[in-house]
């Protein structure tokens, strides 16, 4: 007889989790970026609008693919965001949280041109606002906006280039395996991982670098006027703080969010009470200016696993960067 009772109960319960799950609505763990990004208010009641595009983690172009999710790269995430902007007459002005180390050459240099091709078409001014980090591509990002505000914190600069190869032939030697490359060239397979560089091949390198890098020097230096010292103290690829960096002229002004906003609308002439507005795909409780995130993934932290920079190190592939990354050797 308790077996029967017991038995019922847990059928009755079953049915009433059913029946609440029924009336529940739909939550996604693992975020597919399937959702269209829509626009949240995040303060202000006037018409006009400032928007908040958030440019985060290493630059990419590729999609990026966890275990049990995926997202864009930062390139189409950006563009993303613009082209959606760009279709609505009342954003007046808009302000990147930038929070990168840089990325891939090519990804970083099509996200400046993004913006650029924005403000261009559309006319309305874009603020940087540096936050953690905006080191390297990061960096080269913000130069495509008006103004540059630095978050008393940041650490910015390392305007600079370098390329990534792995080198696992000290590994293949221990385990007693070689690899034969049949080339049409001697230099065909320079950065090859399963040999060492020979000293040709590390000046050809070395001329590439300095050829990416001239193209990010000039662009710092037209954009933040550099000359003498404080170029000398630029092109050696160093990191700095946010008082530094405006001593050096990297940035126009150390202050918080509040302070890039407050640049945006003086720079749009729009009132105090102007809308903040960032798009999002997913709803998020007591949104704030301070959330960064767009949709549920791991841009909002949910990893499995977080390794921080070895994990970035890891996933970098062979190729030439805007990038600071200490833990590459």
């Amino acid at each position: 007889m308790s077996l029967r009772r017991t038995s019922f109960r847990l059928l009755a319960v079953s049915l009433v989790m059913l029946g609440l799950a029924s009336c529940a609505p739909k939550i996604k763990v693992f975020q597919d970026y399937s959702e269209p990004l829509r626009e949240t208010v995040l303060q202000g009641e006037a018409r006009e609008k400032v928007l908040l595009v958030p440019v985060r983690g290493v630059i990419s172009d590729e999609t990026r693919r966890g275990l049990l999710s995926a997202r864009p790269g930062t390139v189409q995430e950006l563009a993303a965001h613009l082209q959606k902007a760009a279709r609505d007459p009342d954003i007046k002005a808009v302000v990147l949280t930038i929070d990168s180390p840089g990325g891939a050459v090519t990804a970083s240099d099509v996200a400046h041109r993004e913006i650029e091709r924005f403000t261009k078409a559309t006319g309305v001014p874009v603020v940087a606002c540096l936050m953690g980090m905006a080191a390297s591509g990061g960096y080269y990002v913000a130069l495509s906006a008006e103004r540059i505000v630095a978050h008393p914190t940041t650490v910015t600069g390392s305007v600079g280039t370098i390329f990534v190869q792995p080198r696992v032939d000290g590994l293949m030697d221990k385990i007693g395996v070689s690899v034969t490359a049949y080339t049409s060239g001697d230099k065909k397979d320079m950065g090859s991982p399963f040999r060492p560089a020979t000293d040709e091949e590390r000046a050809l390198f070395r001329e590439i670098i300095g050829d990416l890098n001239a193209r990010f020097l000039d662009l710092a230096t037209t954009r933040r006027d550099l000359s003498g010292e404080r170029l000398t103290k630029v092109a050696d690829g160093r990191v700095v703080t946010a008082s530094t960096a405006l001593a050096l002229g990297l940035v126009d002004r150390v202050g918080y969010l509040d302070d890039a906003l407050a640049e945006a609308r003086a720079l749009a002439g729009l009132p105090d009470d102007a809308r903040v507005v960032a798009y999002r795909r997913t709803v998020y409780a007591d949104d704030t200016v301070h959330n960064p995130a767009t949709a549920l993934g791991p841009e909002a932290g949910l990893k499995l696993i977080e390794l921080g920079a070895a994990e970035s190190a890891l996933s970098l592939k062979p190729g030439f960067y805007w990038l600071w990354l200490p833990t590459v050797d």
